[in-house]
């Protein structure tokens, strides 16, 4: 105990803002303080751990070995004086709390627009801030403490990844019908020739549709490949190129009227959408009450699968 003494306990939570945002100005954002108190809390935390904490580097800040090092221990403690101090009085509409969570424009496009009206109606003081990046990486960042929810597709998480299924969706064809005709049935082996899209944020990704042909001993012809999902309709229209995408992305196909569903020639798993969070998180009331809104706007979303 004669270390708590030593320390302001709102050092702490200056800490873990610093830990996470990795820079004062959002540090100081994220716990509501002006930019001069937090540089001058991370003063006294330089102070205290007798190293930089946080160092300039190449631009930008970097976190030296000590200050990784208190990554995983300092949110293990808050989560539980959050726990000892009453966790079970969590209110929502009192809460005062940034959530880093990273998804994709998919996501944003189908149950993300249902979370940020809930929020704003019933917890306006959580604040939201988005990142993408692809699978491996959301493994990383929550690992490391630098996401507290991820979106997307995990059918091998790590097990300290605790991971819950939001809705279910499967894959469609998108094409011009100067490429393919409305009605036109297309052969595998003539579907694998044409040129198809590839939606990934690494041109060589493996997703699951490669997996797929991967497992038959197929590849597709991949022509383009482009992280951009708002912008893919765009592109293929008036081309040769075919889209596979999940059904639910097609909201806004009606603005491209010489484009045109229909479905691979080849059985594709649906595909279970999912939120990831690390198990060191999982008591946070906050984050249990932000995957609440995940799952109940998953459970509201209506499919529409083209036939």
């Amino acid at each position: 105990m004669d270390e708590l003494r030593r320390i302001d306990l709102n050092l702490l939570l200056t800490l873990h803002a610093l830990l996470a945002e990795r820079h004062v100005t959002r540090a100081a954002v994220r716990l509501h303080r002006s930019q001069p108190a937090v540089s001058h809390s991370l003063a006294q935390l330089r102070l205290h751990f007798n190293d930089q904490l946080l160092i300039r580097r190449d631009g930008y800040m970097a976190l030296t070995a000590k200050a990784q090092s208190l990554i995983k221990p300092l949110e293990a403690a808050l989560l539980d004086l959050n726990k000892l101090l009453g966790e079970a009085d969590f209110s929502p509409a009192k809460a005062r709390v940034r959530m880093r969570l990273s998804l994709s424009d998919y996501a944003a496009k189908t149950v993300f627009p249902l979370v940020v009206q809930r929020v704003r109606r019933e917890a306006p003081g959580i604040d939201l801030a988005v990142s993408q990046a692809s699978r491996e990486t959301m493994h990383a960042q929550l690992a490391d403490g630098e996401l507290d929810l991820a979106l997307g597709i995990f059918p091998e998480p790590t097990e300290d990844l605790l991971v819950e299924d939001l809705f279910t969706d499967r894959f469609v064809c998108v094409a011009d019908k100067s490429a393919v005709a409305d009605g036109e049935e297309l052969s595998l082996e003539d579907w694998l020739h044409r040129p198809h899209v590839m939606l990934a944020l690494r041109p060589d990704a493996n997703d699951e549709i490669e997996k797929a042909l991967g497992r038959m001993g197929l590849r597709r012809n991949i022509a383009l490949a482009l992280p951009h999902w708002t912008t893919v309709m765009a592109l293929i229209e008036g081309t040769d190129l075919i889209l596979t995408i999940a059904s639910r992305a097609l909201a806004g196909i009606e603005r491209f009227p010489s484009l045109h569903a229909f479905m691979p020639p080849l059985e594709l798993a649906e595909i279970p959408y999912q939120q990831a969070w690390h198990v060191r998180k999982d008591e946070d009331p906050a984050l249990q009450w932000v995957r609440n809104c995940f799952v109940e706007a998953g459970q509201s979303i209506q499919t529409s699968i083209p036939r």
